[in-house]
């Protein structure tokens, strides 16, 4: 099985998953102001109990979104030196293909999945 791929394939993904990281750094930030405005409504025990779970959730995602893009941004670096190495032709060069990277980028979209869908359910009975 060949590990290459396109540079430029490889480049759209790194550029695409930035895009997406960025959004769940958003996402993360709301959901910060969301779970402030439900505690300042809400000082039920079995609320603000779940609301530290919350809170460290998002620290921890957060942390795995900056780790993340530091990773992709380094492999980008990587494949830029390559490109600049060898110039010719980089529309159809070939690169080490980025296959763990790409797999820690889907194991993050399901665990962030599976937190907002969690969240929002937490959000419906705070209400």
């Amino acid at each position: 099985m060949n590990n290459n791929k396109y540079i430029h394939e490889l480049h759209a993904e790194h550029k695409s998953w930035l895009e997406e990281l960025n959004f769940a750094s958003d996402e993360i930030r709301t959901f910060e102001n969301r779970l402030s405005e439900v505690l300042r409504a809400n000082n039920k025990v079995e609320i603000t109990a779940s609301a530290e779970h919350f809170q460290n959730q998002f620290i921890r995602h957060q942390e795995v979104i900056d780790e993340l893009g530091h990773d992709i941004r380094e492999d980008e670096q990587r494949i830029s030196e390559e490109a600049k190495a060898n110039n010719i032709a980089t529309d159809h060069r070939r690169t080490q293909d980025h296959s763990g990277l790409r797999e820690r980028v889907e194991t993050f979209r399901k665990i962030f999945s599976d937190l907002k869908q969690e969240f929002t359910s937490y959000l419906s009975a705070s209400l």
